[in-house]
């Protein structure tokens, strides 16, 4: 099995203060990664883990209005602070930019505030660190990828064919990269309407499709939930607001396979 062989190939985290380092990719982008993201992160909190969450997504940081936070981060001159909220540790390029500053950054820039994420942020004695990357396979990913040396990676992705051709990109580039894929999500695959009967608008199978031709575990599905997004625009996740919802059964189940593979 894939997460048996993780198990063999860890490697040193890093990131001062965590124990394992898990990233949320996407190469495309709308397939509701920050969603995911805070979501699985909340969820490995409900079941005892220390989890912190980083908000890599340089551009488009979603994490200060996904958990309402509006303060910026304390800071000694040398580290900063993470902001502690659902007692989740939480760092995002957000907390020290106005909401709608356009984020006009080469490549090098880049570089140093993702340095400055991992290495200048005084984390906490955390089981795991969620980094929510930015959609695609550009600068972000590789500065992670080569030089923090990520504990693991779970790709979010619709079974719509059109973003499933990015995601064959992503799985590529990761395993170039010796990166470990957990797996493969199939987010927004269905909603259930009415009539109770089950409807795939954006297609079916795909995502599992995917993880079985390239030989990579298939976690499951989350389906379409008018909750989920509108708890998101509330400023608290739908496992933070409801854990007994049925989206967020299904992010607990998620959170305990995944901390089966490493505890």
């Amino acid at each position: 099995m894939e997460q048996q062989t993780a198990k063999k190939t860890f490697k040193k985290n890093p990131i001062l203060g965590t124990k394992f380092t898990i990233a949320i990719s996407s190469a495309k982008g709308g397939v509701g990664k920050s969603t995911f993201a805070t979501n699985i992160a909340l969820a490995l909190n409900k079941i005892g883990c220390k989890v912190g969450l980083l908000d890599a997504d340089i551009y488009g940081p979603s994490l200060p209005k996904l958990f309402s936070i509006n303060t910026k981060p304390e800071s000694d001159g040398k580290t900063l602070k993470p902001i502690n909220k659902y007692n989740i540790q939480c760092m995002s390029i957000g907390f020290l930019t106005e909401e709608q500053t356009p984020m006009i950054w080469r490549g090098p820039m880049v570089t140093s505030a993702i340095k400055t994420f991992t290495q200048k942020v005084s984390w906490n004695n955390l089981d795991f660190i969620i980094v929510d990357m930015p959609p695609g396979t550009g600068d972000t990913q590789l500065t992670f990828s080569q030089e923090i040396k990520m504990d693991g990676v779970i790709i979010v992705s619709t079974p719509q064919e059109l973003a499933l051709q990015d995601v064959k990109r992503g799985i590529k580039m990761f395993d170039k990269l010796g990166v470990n894929i957990i797996g493969l999500v199939d987010n927004m695959s269905y909603f259930t309407g009415d009539d109770g009967k089950k409807y795939h608008i954006f297609g079916e199978g795909g995502v599992q499709k995917t993880a079985q031709e390239f030989k990579k575990e298939f976690l499951g599905e989350i389906p379409i939930n008018s909750e989920i997004g509108k708890q998101g625009d509330l400023g608290k996740p739908i496992v933070e607001k409801d854990p007994d919802h049925i989206i967020s059964k299904i992010f607990l189940s998620l959170a305990k396979k995944i901390k089966s593979f490493y505890y």
